[in-house]
C-alpha cells in the first residue's frame, strides 16, 4: 500500500483532517450556521456537562491520555499507539504506526508538526475536549441539524473559529454516546464520527475509555479502534511539555 496513503490515513483517524501542501491551509468548517441557542438544547448540554464531572470538568487543569489506536483500511489491519495532553490551549498528541508516526505541539500561541506540509485543527477544537467549554463566551450550543433531530438526542457546540460537534447523548445517563464532525480543508469536505464503547471514571471526571471511529474522506473511508490504558487527570506537567521542538 502507498506509504503517503497510509501516512495521511494516520494523521485522519486522530479526528483531525491534513493534506499534503506547501503551505498548508486550514480552512474553517462548511457548517450551517448554528441557530441561536435555545433552551432545550442548552439543558441537554449542561445536563451532559454534569454527567461527565460538571465543575471538575470545567475546572481541568490538564487531562493525559495513553493507549492503543488500532486503524484499519481497505481491509488492512496497522495496529499502533496513541498519547495526548491537553490543558487550557496548549496540548500534545502523538500517534505512531509501524508506518508512519506523527507528532504535534501546541504551546498556545505555535503549533509543531513532526509532519511537514501538513497542517491539522486545533486538538481542542473539536470532540470530547469541547465539552469542558459549554457555558463559556464564544461557545455556541444550539440543537442538532432537523434529520439528526428525528433519530438522536443531543446537542451542537460551536467555537469561535467555527469548528463544531454534534454530541448524541444517552437519555438515561445523560452521557455522550458518540459525536461527529464535518469540516473544509483546502475545498475538501471531511467528516468524522464516533461511538463510544466504554467510560472510565477519574478524579471524579467520566471520560471515555473505549470507541470507535470512522473518518470519511469521500472516496476515502477509514476505522479505527481506541482503548485508553492510562488517564491521569490534573497530573503536575513538566515545564517542556508543550515546548515547540527546535
Amino acid at each position: 500500500m502507498n506509504k503517503v496513503i497510509l501516512s495521511a490515513l494516520v494523521i485522519c483517524l486522530v479526528s483531525l483532517a491534513a493534506f499534503s501542501q506547501k503551505e498548508p491551509v486550514v480552512q474553517q468548517p462548511a457548517a450551517p450556521k448554528p441557530a441561536a441557542v435555545d433552551t432545550a438544547s442548552m439543558d441537554i448540554a449542561k445536563a451532559t456537562l454534569a454527567a461527565h464531572g460538571g465543575d471538575k470538568l470545567k475546572q481541568l487543569k490538564s487531562l493525559v491520555m495513553k493507549g492503543s489506536a488500532d486503524l484499519t483500511f481497505m481491509g488492512q489491519a496497522l495496529p499502533g499507539a496513541f498519547s495526548t495532553a491537553v490543558s487550557g490551549d496548549k496540548y500534545y498528541f502523538e500517534l505512531t504506526s509501524a508506518v508512519q508516526s506523527l507528532k504535534q505541539v501546541c504551546d498556545g500561541r505555535e503549533t509543531y508538526s513532526s509532519v511537514q506540509g501538513f497542517a491539522l485543527p486545533p486538538v481542542t477544537s473539536l470532540g470530547f475536549p469541547v465539552l469542558q467549554r459549554i457555558g463559556d463566551a464564544g461557545y455556541k450550543v444550539s440543537e442538532l441539524g432537523e434529520l439528526l433531530r428525528k433519530k438522536k438526542r443531543g446537542f451542537r457546540i460551536t467555537t469561535p473559529e467555527g469548528y463544531y460537534t454534534d454530541f448524541f447523548v444517552d437519555e438515561k445517563t445523560s452521557q455522550i454516546k458518540g459525536y461527529e464532525s464535518s469540516y473544509e480543508v483546502s475545498g475538501r469536505v471531511v467528516t468524522t464520527s464516533v461511538e463510544v464503547d466504554e467510560f472510565q471514571t477519574v478524579e471524579g471526571l467520566v471520560v471515555p475509555k473505549k470507541y470507535s471511529q470512522r473518518f470519511d474522506l469521500g472516496q476515502i473511508t477509514a476505522y479505527a479502534n481506541f482503548k485508553t490504558k492510562d488517564i491521569l487527570v490534573n497530573s503536575q506537567m513538566a515545564d517542556d511539555a508543550f515546548a515547540i521542538p527546535k
